[in-house]
């Protein structure tokens, strides 16, 4: 039985800037929420902006992109991503995005996100 249920709406969420540049609202995680064990955001990236390339150490992350279109690098493979991929980054995979037109996406991190598990060249 569940003791309670939380539901956020991402409206009343504060954006803030990411220790690799980009601008997330917390949709879920520990800060707003009874989470344990992982996280999930809406990022965006500007036209023709990128995250600064980056890894974590612990987290494996999920990118789900809603809106825009971009190239997604990982550990050196660079892929064209769009509004439908899926993008799985692997705990310790160096990774980067970078926005051709106004990207705006989901990113699920298990365990939740820190700064403090992000970690750059």
């Amino acid at each position: 039985m569940i003791a309670s249920v939380t539901i956020l709406n991402i409206a009343g969420q504060t954006p803030f800037t990411t220790k690799d540049g980009s601008t997330i609202r917390s949709i879920l995680d520990r800060t707003n929420a009874p989470v344990a064990n992982q996280s999930l955001a809406e990022a965006t990236v500007p036209e023709g902006c990128a995250t600064q390339r980056h890894f974590h150490q612990a987290a494996e992350e999920f990118y789900f992109i809603l809106k825009g279109s971009g190239l997604m690098e990982i550990d050196g493979e660079v892929r064209q991503v769009g509004p439908g991929d899926a993008i799985l980054i692997p705990a310790g995979a160096w990774h980067t995005i970078t926005a051709a037109s106004a990207l705006r996406f989901l990113c699920c991190c298990a365990p939740p996100y820190s700064h403090e598990d992000t970690y750059f060249d």
